[in-house]
């Protein structure tokens, strides 16, 4: 099935006369040492939220990491934007937000990405167009489409990612927002992420289908499931359905269809899977499938990749001595980023009282 799927994408490469960055040995190196980073980031992250460094929800998705690689490999970095939902630590790294500030954020430094205001849920970038980190669930897939309106309004040539959860799927708003973005042939392209069990629930039960993909067929929108766990299938996928808004003719929809080797968030107990479903599961972990692939190419020696990993684990180490040497924000600040009216006559009560 793999190889019958590269070569239609080999053909509509070919047809539309496009190409997309090769499967070098260079990029394998990038994505190991990438996620490698990513997957340690969040092993660090579980570690201070139960030092209580990090507070309220934590939500990490080691094991789902071959998705953000994949993604920002087809994308044009220049121009294209993101938003996604509550796991979201990654994806704005994958876009080029720097790490230290994400870990300064989830810690609710000063030099965080929304200045400690945000947490964990609510990572942005204007600078490098990661629009969040929304923490309503399918809140974030209306405001996709709308980004992919205004590129659209004003010919900047780009393309929205827009990512949700299987949970998301079955908001009204996912539906609405279908219809819209195929109606206006908008250049976004939808997401789920599908790692199986939304916060608790598989899919199974919670529709008559487990093809989330399939929603789109409802609105004529070209839709497909593809190896999530795999960087060089999301790869392809993701880079045909981004020259195909690209060029105006529209959305499309990809069911991610991933695992995430930790729980919904850090209040998970996981009753819903057993210990034995989520070791088979961890056969299939993207890094090892990128590892394997650099080892079958003989694109480097296990010291090799060692020697990546040590320099993972050592820039996650200097990510937690800039969040620790990082002050919190002055409390006056409070209210400067709720309401844009200076004046607003809720802050003049509270400061009468």
């Amino acid at each position: 099935m793999h190889t019958i799927k590269k070569i239609f994408f080999l053909i509509f490469a070919t047809y539309f006369e496009i190409t997309m960055k090769e499967f070098s040995k260079e990029v394998y190196l990038k994505w190991y040492e990438e996620m490698t980073m990513w997957r340690r980031f969040e092993d660090k992250c579980r570690s201070l939220y139960l030092k209580q460094k990090i507070r309220g929800f934590l939500h990490l998705y080691n094991g789902q990491e071959a998705i953000p690689a994949g993604f920002t490999h087809a994308m044009d970095l220049s121009k294209d934007s993101m938003i996604t939902a509550y796991r979201c630590h990654i994806h704005p790294m994958a876009m080029g937000v720097d790490p230290k500030r994400i870990m300064a954020e989830l810690c609710g430094k000063a030099t965080g990405t929304s200045q400690g205001m945000g947490g964990s849920m609510h990572i942005f970038s204007k600078e490098h167009r990661f629009y969040g980190g929304h923490g309503i669930v399918g809140g974030q897939i209306p405001l996709g489409a709308g980004i992919a309106f205004g590129d659209k309004y004003f010919d900047r040539k780009a393309v929205n990612i827009c990512f949700m959860g299987d949970g998301a799927v079955r908001q009204g708003a996912l539906h609405e927002t279908f219809n819209m973005a195929m109606n206006w042939k908008l250049p976004v392209v939808f997401v789920c992420e599908n790692n199986g069990y939304a916060m608790g629930t598989s899919v199974k039960r919670t529709a008559n289908h487990e093809d989330i993909y399939k929603l789109g067929l409802g609105y004529e929108m070209p839709c497909l499931p593809v190896d999530a766990m795999d960087p060089e299938k999301v790869a392809e996928a993701a880079y045909e359905a981004i020259e195909r808004a690209r060029r105006g003719d529209g959305p499309t929809f990809i069911e991610a269809r991933t695992y995430r080797y930790r729980g919904h968030s850090m209040s998970d107990a996981e009753p819903y899977r057993s210990k034995d479903e989520v070791a088979q599961y961890k056969l299939e972990d993207p890094i090892e499938i990128v590892k394997q692939r650099i080892f079958d190419n003989n694109w480097a020696t296990q010291e090799e990749l060692d020697a990546l990993e040590e320099k993972s684990r050592a820039f996650v180490e200097e990510c937690v001595e800039f969040m620790e040497e990082s002050p919190y924000p002055d409390a006056n600040l409070l209210y400067d980023y709720v309401y844009s009216t200076p004046d607003y006559p809720f802050i003049n009560k509270l400061e009468n009282n």
